[in-house]
């Protein structure tokens, strides 16, 4: 299923993501401009759902704000001195294990909000550029995660009460001091963790609603 950039009609111009829907049956629209929001909402609406989109979120105008909050996504910064050492290790994603750490992606990041899929071809570019690792201790598997410096792009511990360890694990990889990273709201737990860790909110880049 592929996303739609410009998704045009006489009503408006917006973005249609598409590309959860065989996944996670989740749409997402964002309006860019409209002269006649409702019109132009649920003409979105109507085509997520022909499509197949069993849940719809929307933002990019205050049209959506009449329905339920569903997760605002924030951006976080911290500090790697300030979260203290660790003994874990990381290993880098490569060819003979790339497709455990797309597994292992997908089971955990399924019940994470507004989080994406990871097709083979994202797999492939996580390998391609290096960007993947897997979080041990002694043998054991604690976590996995995707960095882009000074990014943190996402992360799942594979063991209960190992997140901590697997964010400085990751961010341990940095050569820069800070990390930054995005998280959703309603992903409550991870927030909590993050600002144990000292990092703070330092933009709310969007907020989404439940329009279906």
């Amino acid at each position: 299923m592929r996303d739609i950039p410009v998704f045009t009609t006489e009503f408006g111009v917006g973005s249609l993501i598409l590309r959860e829907i065989p996944y996670r049956q989740e749409a997402y629209i964002r309006i860019q401009d409209t002269g006649q929001p409702e019109i132009f909402l649920k003409e979105c609406v109507d085509f997520c759902k022909t499509a197949g989109a069993e849940r719809i979120y929307g933002t990019g105008h205050t049209c959506c704000e009449s329905y339920p909050l569903h997760t605002a996504v924030l951006q976080m910064q911290g500090d790697v001195a300030g979260m203290g050492d660790t003994d874990a290790a990381v290993f880098p994603v490569v060819e003979k294990n790339l497709s455990r750490f797309r597994e292992l992606y997908n089971e955990k990041m399924g019940r994470v909000p507004n989080a994406s899929f990871l097709t083979e071809a994202d797999a492939r570019e996580i390998l391609k550029e290096g960007s993947g690792y897997f979080v041990h201790r002694e043998g054991e598997l604690l976590g996995i995660g995707v960095v882009k410096e000074p990014r943190l792009l996402a992360l799942a511990a594979c063991r209960k009460g190992a997140g901590e360890t697997v964010v400085k694990a990751l961010s341990h990889t940095f050569a820069d001091r800070q990390v930054l990273l995005e998280v959703a709201s309603a992903n409550g737990k991870a927030c909590l963790l993050y600002e144990r860790l000292g990092f703070v909110p330092t933009a709310e880049l969007s907020r989404w609603y439940r329009i279906f």
